[in-house]
């Protein structure tokens, strides 16, 4: 990693202007949330989206039936799992076609007016700009909306995300590393190299979309609360030009809610991508104390618990070293590489189910974690490599989806590995955010329909937290 360009986080942050009264920007926002009556349908391409909210569904399908649900609820705002950051790119296309289609015909049936939140990775990776293209272009062919231009909001404080002067930036301690220069940028599917929110954009479009012809919200402009200034700008954007938010705290992308809001409800249309904090603050959602042992665990079946990790970035590995000194969990290795030799690949998975089986039976905590080195198949197999890490990801899975005992908990690694433990091992429709265990790290209550009703299931993103994080969960959870 390339420290030359990192800022420290303490002297910029206080080298930036003063920070605006929350309270004030707060009085603003509810007043423009009062008559704001479009429904938000945030699209979340793994199920870590929610890490800001509680009280809010999340349907794992969009079938018309989910979709009419989320319409008819009181709640503003909805999700929608897709887990498209699983998918290949033609996967993707044909999902949010679908999608976009049958949120217009809802829309249509129930006179209801909406927005489309297309929530990706605070660290800039996933299906871009491909997803918000297909769904402006299908949500215009069937309908008269014109879209003028697409937000783009990758903070998430949480997570240590913050977009300064346009540039983005991943908090690593004290520093401040431009994204293009992280881990997340070599992403062998998604990888990018600029930094520069406008520039990204334009890496990402192949130029068709120039970084000269976006927008940007400055963090001035912003913390002067300019509001007919910011207005004005968001006002003057046409052609789905991309309109770059900066922000470093909450208030920050408050009052950027409050100009988007007015600007809409003078007329304009957006799309947005954004991380999980817009969510928040768009659906009026407020703060929530972390999640206590005794919200978590309703019972106590002498069961114990289920951890399960498939993500391979840097930190998960870091956290999975600090969890091994937990003396309470049994640690069972998923030996993945077998997945080239498909017989001694369901014998693995057998030997997995009946080891975590009889642990957990016998009230153990179990750790079943994927052999750490990745797959390389070699140059230019990007879509062999994908396709082989869906099979692994079918096989984690099938592990929870076998298991014959429930476990007290369950907590799952990584946003895909967690996204499909969710809808294809416990087969969740529709699961309610408890709120979060950790800063960023969401919980969901299975729905009635699930494998296991009403279980506590921690969605563990890969790459949220500290070393330490991880092992202070599972230490939470421990009864």
């Amino acid at each position: 990693m390339n420290h030359s360009s990192n800022l420290t986080a303490k002297a910029t942050f206080a080298s930036l202007p003063a920070v605006p009264d929350e309270r004030a920007v707060n009085e603003l926002l509810a007043d423009e949330l009062l008559d704001f009556n479009k429904k938000i349908i945030v699209l979340d391409d793994d199920p870590t989206g929610v890490q800001t909210v509680h009280g809010i569904s999340v349907y794992t399908d969009w079938s018309a039936e989910s979709i009419e649900l989320g319409f008819a609820e009181r709640n503003s705002m909805f999700f929608v799992l897709t887990n498209s950051r699983g998918f290949t790119a033609a996967e993707t296309e044909r999902a949010h076609k679908e999608i976009a289609k049958v949120i217009q015909e809802t829309a249509e049936k129930q006179n209801k007016e909406f927005i489309i939140i297309s929530r990706g990775d605070s660290t800039l990776r996933g299906h871009y700009p491909l997803e918000t293209e297909v769904l402006k272009n299908t949500v215009e062919a069937h309908s008269d909306m014109k879209f003028n231009g697409e937000v783009i909001m990758p903070f998430f404080k949480e997570g240590g995300r913050f977009t300064i002067n346009n540039n983005h930036y991943v908090q690593d301690e004290d520093a401040l590393v431009p994204a293009g220069e992280t881990e997340f940028a070599k992403d062998r599917t998604f990888g990018f190299k600029a930094s520069h929110l406008g520039d990204w954009a334009e890496e990402k479009s192949n130029g068709i979309f120039k970084a000269d012809d976006a927008v940007y919200l400055s963090l001035e402009s912003i913390r002067d609360l300019d509001f007919d200034g910011l207005v004005s700008q968001l006002m003057a954007v046409e052609d789905f030009n991309k309109v770059i938010v900066n922000a470093v705290e909450y208030v920050d992308a408050k009052v950027v809610v409050i100009a988007l809001i007015r600007a809409i409800k003078a007329g304009k249309q957006f799309l947005f991508r954004s991380a999980a904090a817009l969510t928040k603050i768009i659906g009026g959602i407020d703060d929530k104390p972390l999640l206590t042992k005794e919200e978590l665990m309703k019972e106590d079946s002498g069961h114990g618990g289920l951890i399960m990790i498939g993500s391979h970035v840097k930190k998960t590995t870091e956290q999975f070293e600090a969890l091994q000194t937990c003396d309470f969990i049994e640690f069972i290795e998923f030996d993945v590489h077998l997945v080239l030799h498909p017989n001694k690949f369901e014998a693995e998975i057998q030997r997995v189910i009946e080891a975590s089986e009889q642990l957990i039976r016998k009230g153990k905590t179990v750790t079943v974690y994927t052999k750490r080195e990745r797959l390389d198949l070699g140059e230019n197999k990007k879509e062999e490599e994908l396709k082989l890490s869906v099979k692994i990801s079918d096989a984690v899975t099938s592990i929870v989806k076998q298991l014959e005992v429930r476990p007290s908990f369950i907590i799952a690694k990584g946003g895909i590995t967690s996204s499909d433990i969710g809808t294809n091992g416990l087969g969740v429709k529709r699961a309610t955010v408890a709120g979060q265990v950790k800063p960023g790290i969401p919980v969901w209550l299975t729905g009635g329909e699930s494998k296991f009703p009403g279980m506590a299931y921690v969605i563990f993103p890969g790459n949220v937290g500290s070393k330490a994080t991880l092992k202070e969960v599972a230490e939470r959870m421990h009864q």
